[in-house]
C-alpha cells in the first residue's frame, strides 16, 4: 500500500513542480541576508565627509563667484581708465588745436604776405577743424554725462579711443596747414627783400 501511494506520489506531475520549485527557491532564500547592518560610527563619519565637502563645495562656489565679479570689476576699471586716458588725450589735443588756432592764426592772418583774397580760403580751412572739434567734444560730453544712448563700459571705451585718434589726426592736419602757411609767409618775405635789394641797386 504504501509503496503504491509513493509511486502515486512520484508519477504526480504537480508533485514534480512543487518539489522542484523548493529546490530552487530555497537556496537562494537561505543565501540571502536580512537588511545591512551598518555601524554607527562609520555612517557617522561618512555623515561628517559628506557635509564637510558640502561645505568645501559651498566655499568654492563663493570663491569662483567673488573671482568673477573680481574680474569684472577689473575689466570695469580697465575700461574706466581707458576712458579717462582718452578722455584726457582728447582735451589735451582739443587744447592744443584752440591754442593753435587763437595764436598761429591771428599771426597768419595779420601777415602782409597773406594776400586779401586768402583770407577768407585760410580761415575756412582752420573754421572746418574746429567745428569738427567742437562737435566731436559735444559728442563726448553727451556720452559721458547722459545714459540716453544705453551704451556698454566697452563700447563707450571703443567711441573714446575713436574720437581720440581722430582728435590726433585733427592736430597734426593743423599743424600741416599752419606749417604751409608760415612756408609761403616766409618764401613770399624772401622774394620782397630780393625784389627791394635788386630795386636798391
Amino acid at each position: 500500500m504504501r509503496i503504491a501511494i509513493k509511486q502515486t506520489l512520484w508519477k504526480n506531475p504537480r508533485l514534480w513542480i512543487l518539489a522542484l520549485s523548493l529546490a530552487l527557491l530555497l537556496p537562494a532564500g537561505g543565501a540571502c541576508q536580512g537588511m545591512p547592518v551598518y555601524d554607527n560610527t562609520n555612517f557617522i563619519s561618512m555623515t561628517k565627509s559628506l557635509l564637510e565637502s558640502a561645505k568645501q563645495t559651498s566655499e568654492l562656489l563663493k570663491t569662483v563667484e567673488f573671482l568673477k565679479e573680481q574680474k569684472d570689476n577689473i575689466v570695469k576699471v580697465n575700461n574706466t581708465i581707458k576712458q579717462l586716458k582718452a578722455v584726457r588725450e582728447l582735451a589735451r589735443n582739443n587744447e592744443i588745436l584752440f591754442n593753435t588756432v587763437q595764436n598761429e592764426l591771428r599771426d597768419i592772418l595779420n601777415s602782409p604776405y597773406i594776400k586779401a583774397g586768402e583770407v577768407e580760403q585760410v580761415s575756412k580751412a582752420f573754421e572746418q577743424i574746429m567745428d569738427t572739434a567742437i562737435d566731436d567734444l559735444d559728442f563726448v560730453n553727451q556720452i559721458l554725462s547722459s545714459d540716453f544712448l544705453k551704451m556698454t563700459d566697452a563700447e563707450r571705451t571703443a567711441i573714446l579711443m575713436e574720437k581720440k585718434v581722430q582728435s590726433q589726426e585733427m592736430v597734426a592736419e593743423l599743424e600741416v596747414k599752419t606749417r604751409r602757411y608760415r612756408e609761403i609767409i616766409s618764401f613770399r618775405r624772401m622774394q620782397d627783400i630780393i625784389n627791394n635789394r635788386e630795386s636798391n641797386y
